[in-house]
């Protein structure tokens, strides 16, 4: 009898510790995804950083809704200027064979203060490269266009520490991002808005809550 009560006892613990981890993963799936990492300084930022309204987009050159989203983008920044930070992270796709070189060509020309210019050319022209075998030369030559010191641009393009720098992006977004591009509005996750129009009423929205 003993024995027995044990056995019941066992079996109901059991139980219990299995509907309460299955509980646990019910409620965790239905909260919304929630950005972590903060602004850091290694960010790149455009507005101002002490702005109550921060977006935050996870993105891949070689994605071609990533830049259609940058034109969006490009008009959201300009219109609200300082009322809103905008940083920009990298999440190259294991699928783009090119994305990654294409970011560590970003950090290159940031480096020399020419991220964003650099940013606009590469998804400008992302049909003209992103079917290449290896899409250096045409990154050096957006390079050339912006007349940094190449000297310095090829080397920090092959740097560990740029890599790395990239590497950090994709990590900060791992686990909540699951598709590029995919935007985060002051930490929580929006569902991708369809038009500039709608990105603009969303960003309103989200000012009137926090001038």
């Amino acid at each position: 009898m003993k024995r027995l009560l044990i056995w019941v006892a066992l079996i109901l613990g059991v139980a219990v510790a299995t509907w309460g981890m299955a509980k646990l993963a019910s409620s965790s799936s239905d909260q919304p995804a929630i950005l972590a990492s903060a602004v850091s300084d290694s960010d790149w930022l455009k507005g101002s950083r002490d702005a109550g309204v921060v977006l935050v987009e996870y993105s891949d050159f070689q994605c071609p809704a990533c830049a259609s989203y940058a034109q969006i983008v490009n008009r959201i920044t300009e219109e609200f200027g300082d009322k809103i930070a905008f940083v920009y992270r990298h999440f190259p796709l294991p699928q783009h064979q090119q994305a990654e070189l294409a970011a560590r060509a970003a950090e290159a020309a940031g480096k020399q203060g020419k991220f964003w210019e650099i940013l606009d050319l590469i998804f400008v022209n992302q049909n003209n490269w992103a079917g290449q075998s290896n899409a250096q030369e045409t990154f050096v030559s957006y390079a050339q266009l912006l007349n940094l010191d190449m000297n310095r641009f090829e080397t920090e393009l092959g740097s560990p520490e740029l890599k790395k720098e990239v590497e950090n992006d994709y990590l900060s977004g791992a686990a909540i991002v699951n598709y590029t591009p995919t935007f985060f509005l002051n930490g929580e996750k929006i569902q991708n808005p369809r038009s500039y129009d709608e990105f603009r009423e969303i960003i309103l929205q989200k000012l009137g809550q926090n001038p």
